[in-house]
């Protein structure tokens, strides 16, 4: 027998009974509704930003990417912060061209840190080349002479100012392009410095003050640490007593681009690779890579910071910052990332 709720034979008492029971669920359904979208999605803002680096400040979320674009386009930084991972606030332009006179073009792959009430941006800029290179071009002097730099602010939304009026690398050590910066604190105060495109990776040692290197034991700058299918954006975590030697694989302009990730003891390695964590999937996106990682302080919850190539892909710079789940097996590898256009769910960095 099919029930009319409209019917005039229905006792008031089941009417009433019946009706509060539709309300009931149907703010139940809302409220997993509301549940169920309560999270970061992917991307986690608009626009096409790149190379990802996260990192928390005063009880904040940070995200430092490279504005996606054409080299003579890419001439500043945008940074973008939360204090949940869902809503995220756009601190425009807090680097550019104009403030680093030696950087005329092709700014990217930021990298942050504190240190004594300071706030250190890491960058490269005008992808420097070499003659041996077939990407050398005699009559295009503008990535002729550049590298990474360093600009400082009191404040991680910027302003950033140039912080030597010069890049901190400009030369080529064990033939590895100077791009593709992260810093790294150790638990002994230690702030290591890795660094390289073109398939090689290097490891450097900041000074005190970040203005240049200390030598290592036979007075060398850098040592080459390059673990196997290197190829450029190194990022380095650590999760109980391992240190986690991250990079990307392929090529950025296009599908094959992967992470890729090693362990060790120490900091300086040796790095055994352990296998590839992150790649395309036909049914999300592609070209995901250049990551970073993001500890929520006081847990063992980790995210994985990454750009990807929306499906359909309409251009070379199209790409888009997503956060997703890093997760960990038993014996402290890590598990293939699963993306997803959901992201990850709200998560504060104090309570």
């Amino acid at each position: 027998m099919k029930l009319n709720l409209l019917s005039c034979d229905m006792k008031p008492w089941i009417f009433k009974a019946l009706l509060a029971l539709a309300i009931l669920s149907g703010c139940t359904s809302s409220q997993k509704k509301n549940e169920i979208a309560k999270t970061s999605g992917n991307p986690i803002f608009e626009g096409w930003y790149a190379d990802p680096e996260g990192i928390v400040f005063d009880d904040e979320y940070w995200i430092y990417p490279t504005y996606s674009n054409a080299y003579e386009k890419q001439v500043f930084f945008d940074a973008f912060s939360s204090k949940d991972l869902i809503s995220w606030e756009k601190h425009s332009n807090i680097l550019d061209t104009s403030k680093v006179k030696w950087a005329r073009q092709a700014m990217w792959a930021p990298a942050a840190i504190e240190k004594d009430n300071k706030f250190y941006f890491f960058f490269s800029a005008n992808d420097v080349q070499r003659p041996e290179r077939s990407s050398w071009d005699p009559d295009n002097d503008i990535n002729h002479f550049g590298g990474i730099g360093v600009a400082v602010s009191d404040n991680p939304g910027g302003p950033f100012e140039d912080y030597l009026g010069k890049p901190l690398i400009s030369d080529f050590y064990h033939d590895a392009q100077p791009i593709d910066q992260f810093v790294f604190k150790d638990t002994d105060g230690t702030y290591y410095f890795f660094y390289g495109g073109w398939k090689h990776c290097n490891l450097g040692i900041l000074n005190e003050d970040f203005t240049g290197f200390i030598p290592w034991e036979n007075d060398a700058l850098f040592k080459e640490i390059t673990p196997e299918g290197y190829v450029e954006g190194p990022f380095m975590f650590l999760r109980k007593g391992k240190y986690y030697l991250m990079w990307s694989e392929g090529g950025w302009t296009n599908d094959t681009y992967k992470v890729a990730y090693a362990m060790a003891n120490k900091a300086t390695g040796p790095y055994q690779k352990i296998g590839t964590i992150l790649e395309l999937d036909k049914n999300v996106a592609t070209g995901a890579g250049h990551n970073s990682v993001i500890n929520v302080p006081g847990t063992d919850n980790w995210l994985m910071v990454y750009h990807r190539r929306p499906i359909p892909n309409e251009g070379r710079d199209h790409r888009v910052t997503c956060l997703d789940k890093l997760e960990f097996n038993d014996n402290g590898t890590i598990k293939d990332v699963v993306m997803t256009f959901e992201g990850v769910p709200e998560m504060k960095t104090s309570k």
